[in-house]
């Protein structure tokens, strides 16, 4: 695969045909783009291509209504690339590139990415203002002799599958119903930082996540996990809270006990995907009562797959 960052500076030799959309979160509304674009693509002879954004385009337009993310830039690409795509281009929608009309911005893929034809989900907007919809690409369809492919909304237990709805299932922590819409189980990646090492005193070490803020976070609780580490994978048990149990920790963290583990990590980066949800935070008594729902809760997890 081919990953560039272009507002629209280079040519491409190749003719292609470019799926359209911010791909927040890879989902399976997602892969019904990926997967015609990938077949119209080996029958007109060109190169697959994914046309999205660096940055959220709200990061320029309203930061203050940004939403959480879902999926990084790297994951993405790595998904992508795993699917078949030929090229994914990460533009940078900046304040220049929010003013391009909607005729010019399909005119500068036709242009620069030598498009033949694109396709778009049902909603799909764009161009200044989001002025840009589906029925002016079918009549710029007509105008400019570009093949046009519009995907049907696609549904989960009857509810249309979209980034909005699968990064309220994880806020609210319902990890099991947002990993149902999504291609790979909701994901957050960072380096292992020291935390206050009271894991240790009962039995459970635990690895503390330095998360990036920009990410949703699942709703506070304990999860169980698939820890990526080093290309293996290990069971997890995940607190998300405050430690309530703890006096003197008034700081978030994201915590976690891995299964058969023994590795020092600090420093370290770890992938931690979020399977499923066990119980609520809780504020335990004492320590004893504390390191006696976690031995409930390992025992949860010994049972579970360790498949992502």
């Amino acid at each position: 695969m081919m990953v560039i960052n272009d507002n629209f500076n280079i040519k491409l030799k190749d003719k292609t045909f470019i799926a359209l959309g911010s791909f927040d979160g890879l989902h399976l509304g997602h892969l019904a783009l990926i997967n015609k674009v990938l077949e119209l693509a080996k029958e007109n002879n060109a190169k697959s291509m994914v046309n999205t954004f660096i940055n959220h385009p709200l990061s320029i337009i309203d930061k203050s209504r940004i939403p959480k993310l879902i999926m990084s830039n790297e994951t993405k690409a790595n998904i992508l690339t795993s699917l078949g795509i030929d090229i994914i281009n990460f533009a940078n929608f900046d304040s220049d590139f929010m003013k391009i009309s909607p005729e010019d911005y399909i005119l500068n893929l036709i242009n620069h990415y030598n498009a033949i034809g694109f396709v778009v989900g049902f909603n799909h907007k764009f161009g200044h203002k989001n002025q840009g919809d589906i029925n002016l690409l079918k009549r710029l369809s007509l105008e400019y002799n570009f093949k046009l492919y519009i995907v049907s909304p696609i549904k989960c237990d009857e509810e249309i599958i979209s980034s909005t709805g699968i990064r309220e299932k994880i806020l609210s922590g319902n990890i099991e119903e947002a990993n149902k819409m999504l291609l790979k189980p909701f994901m957050l990646e960072g380096k292992i930082i020291e935390g206050k090492k009271v894991g240790r005193t009962i039995g459970f070490p635990t690895a503390n996540l330095e998360y990036h803020k920009d990410f949703a976070l699942p709703k506070m609780g304990v999860y169980y996990t698939v820890v990526k580490y080093n290309n293996n994978l290990y069971k997890g048990i995940t607190s998300i809270g405050k430690n309530p149990t703890i006096i003197g920790i008034n700081k978030l963290t994201i915590e976690t006990y891995i299964l058969d583990f023994k590795s020092n990590i600090y420093n370290k980066n770890i992938e931690l995907y979020f399977i499923n949800r066990i119980r609520d935070m809780v504020k335990f008594n004492n320590l004893d009562d504390l390191k006696a729902q976690m031995e409930r809760d390992k025992t949860f997890a010994k049972e579970q797959n360790i498949e992502i």
